[in-house]
């Protein structure tokens, strides 16, 4: 048995490879498709199998995880970032750098028990692919229509660019339907995914869109993730910042995680504010009661509506507004 330990980061890819109890120096990659084929192909050229030990870093160890899971002879762990933090002190490895921290991981395959990690369905990616796909698109879509009150704005843009602009808005349309069309296909031919679907749709203010963007990423999360975990993955846990008695700034959500899930919140948070009565009393209650701006409210109903799915998915259950916030009742 082969063990390699991959410390990941944004950008790249520090790799220690473990061969007949020797560990070789630290290789780097970079964190993308094209570099996880020729790791791949290194991998598959040592004799045997091999255990390949990398941390849950947020987004970004996901795709590298994906690609390794569907090759030969290649088993993948993904352990919780404090697991490793906790075996390198163990280690008594003082010093922090990515190939220590690599090769770190290398001695946690060779040393621990093996815990597979388990791949989302064909399903889950395929729609992870397309909501991903549809928000990259969509924001390409409002850059268009901004240029386009820009260039009418005034009478001396030539007729030929205002109608291609319009042209082009009208394709990326027609792009977005034909994904979104695909992701509630998918959705439409699988009974627990559909299932989800219409869990998810039952909270006013979540449509089609939003739940395809919502079913795109949350499919693809570990079974065994608490909701504060949910949370902090989306990158909406509350961030203080104090230092000594001088320094306190305002608390912001983290946006340390996945933007996708805050994208997809945003919009449903914003119209069940207004069309939902417990979750508009909430934000009422977060602006009256504690004080928060309005940026500050809807982050923390977009928190709640999430804390709110995870409810719904867990327990098959339909939202509940009362569950989500009591209302007050005025004394007569």
């Amino acid at each position: 048995m082969n063990y390699v330990g991959i410390d990941v980061a944004s950008k790249e890819l520090s790799v220690v490879f473990g061969v007949n109890g020797k560990h070789r120096k630290a290789q780097s990659f970079e964190n993308k498709a094209e570099d996880f084929k020729r790791l791949t192909a290194l991998i598959q050229k040592l004799s045997g199998e091999t255990i390949v030990c990398m941390e849950a870093t947020g987004v970004h160890h996901f795709d590298l995880a994906v690609a390794l899971s569907r090759a030969e002879r290649i088993k993948v762990m993904v352990i919780n970032p404090k697991t490793a933090h906790n075996f390198a002190k163990a280690l008594n490895q003082r010093s922090k750098t990515d190939s220590i921290d690599a090769d770190v991981l290398a001695s946690h395959a060779e040393r621990m028990e093996f815990v597979p990690w388990v791949r989302p369905s064909e399903e889950a990616l395929c729609l992870r692919a397309l909501a991903r796909r549809i928000s990259a698109i969509g924001k390409m879509k409002a850059q268009l229509k901004n240029q386009l009150y820009s260039l009418t704005a005034t009478e001396e843009t030539p007729d030929i660019v205002i109608t291609q602009t319009k042209t082009l808005i009208e394709t990326l349309e027609e792009q977005i339907n034909s994904f979104r069309s695909s992701a509630l296909e998918i959705i439409n031919k699988n009974d627990e995914i559909q299932k989800k679907h219409t869990l998810i749709v039952s909270v006013k203010g979540i449509a089609d869109a939003s739940a395809v963007q919502l079913l795109g990423e949350l499919l693809s999360l570990p079974a065994e993730l608490t909701v504060k975990q949910w949370v902090a993955y989306a990158g909406l846990d509350p961030r203080q910042f104090e230092s000594g008695t001088s320094v306190s700034k305002r608390t912001r959500i983290s946006k340390a995680g996945n933007r996708y899930i805050r994208q997809a919140l945003y919009m449903p948070a914003l119209v069940a504010c207004r069309s939902e009565p417990n979750v508009a009393s909430y934000y009422d209650h977060l602006q009256n009661k504690r004080g928060l701006k309005k940026i500050q409210a809807i982050c923390a109903v977009m928190r709640k509506l999430l804390h709110a799915i995870y409810g719904m998915l867990h327990n098959n259950m339909p939202f509940d507004g009362d569950k989500f916030f009591k209302m007050e009742v005025a004394n007569t």
